[in-house]
């Protein structure tokens, strides 16, 4: 059973609060990485350099952050698509026009500086607005996998060449990889709750006449039960991060990942997927790889591995996403990346 639920307009004081709630989140994210530093390196006296250092430092600090992005893009997210009309958006981006909208989706992905894990909060509000879901897994997929700071990085360590083939390269499988999910007709394997939308424990069948009061509220209670559903999900895919951080088998990638080995690009992907960084955090590695003798197509191919099929991102998305979805997305985006890395292994031989 829905209901359209109405309240009244939302006193000075209900703005004074999430003015007040926004100062805090943008001071706890300011403060995150100093505090990680201090807490540490100066007061636990770790190095920076040493294993356990490292992937306790990476625990900590991507913890909160990632906390911190679910509650503010959910909430964002939340009251945006309590102004959207569901028929509208599907008119918009599906039926004929669903492949320009994996294009757009795509390209929205690549203005967006989200990592994996807080790039599944606007990838839920996108499900539940009525965006189709191969539209969604396009931005999904090009959220983390290409973004300015990786851009910028490129190009000033491998030149305009690579750079350009890799934005290239992952905005194309971005667009194929979600067009050809839309295809398959993947909505069935999205778990129902995602395409719910409630007010004061009650699912609404329209946004038509909510108050803002009715926004923020809505907004509010959705970060409370999204959090509720994926904090255990949350908290093992990005200890599962942290533990793998702090041992990244660089001589075991160089020797097995190297030219010689005809396997190198797949060795290259299957190692990348367990890892979990975004973009600029997995450039180090990238880079002395590179110096280690490496093809540049097998360490694209295992950069585009790490930031967009992490295995913490595969185990938070399990909350959103049925089993059968999650296996399809790896099978379709792992076969673009393989096929990536070879293809500019040739290219650049």
């Amino acid at each position: 059973m829905t209901t359209q639920v109405q309240s009244a307009r939302p006193t000075w004081s209900r703005w004074a609060g999430l003015a007040a709630a926004a100062l805090a989140w943008l001071a706890l994210y300011r403060v995150n990485a100093p505090f990680w530093d201090w807490l540490i390196y100066g007061v636990f006296g770790l190095s920076p350099d040493s294993a356990l250092g490292s992937s306790l430092h990476f625990f900590g600090y991507d913890l909160v952050k990632i906390g911190l992005l679910l509650v503010g893009i959910i909430f964002v997210v939340t009251v945006l698509r309590s102004f959207m009309s569901i028929e509208r958006t599907r008119a918009l981006l599906g039926g004929k026009r669903e492949g320009a909208g994996n294009v757009m989706a795509a390209g929205l992905g690549v203005i967006t500086p989200f990592c994996s894990c807080s790039a599944v909060p606007a990838f839920i509000g996108f499900v539940a607005a009525g965006v189709p879901i191969g539209v969604t897994m396009s931005f999904l997929i090009a959220s983390p996998l290409v973004n300015e700071i990786a851009i910028g990085l490129l190009l000033g360590m491998f030149g305009i060449g690579p750079t350009l083939l890799y934005v290239a390269a992952g905005l194309t499988i971005a667009t194929v990889a979600g067009w050809t999910l839309g295809r398959l007709h993947a909505e069935r394997w999205v778990e129902p709750f995602v395409f719910e939308t409630r007010l004061r424990g009650q699912v609404i069948d329209s946004s038509a006449g909510l108050t803002w009061d009715d926004r923020i509220t809505m907004g509010r209670e959705e970060v409370v039960t999204i959090l509720r559903k994926i904090w255990p999900y949350l908290l093992v895919g990005i200890g599962v991060g942290a533990v793998i951080h702090g041992w990244v088998p660089t001589d075991f990638f160089a020797t097995y990942a190297s030219a010689e080995n005809p396997l190198g690009v797949i060795v290259a992907v299957g190692m990348g997927i367990p890892l979990y960084s975004n973009a600029a955090g997995v450039m180090p590695l990238v880079q002395s790889l590179y110096g280690a003798g490496l093809p540049m197509g097998t360490l694209l191919a295992f950069m585009m591995s790490v930031v967009a099929l992490s295995l913490p991102e595969m185990i938070l998305l399990r909350r959103v996403l049925k089993p059968q979805l999650i296996a399809t997305f790896i099978a379709v985006v792992a076969t673009g990346i393989v096929a990536v890395g070879y293809s500019f292994n040739l290219l650049l031989a």
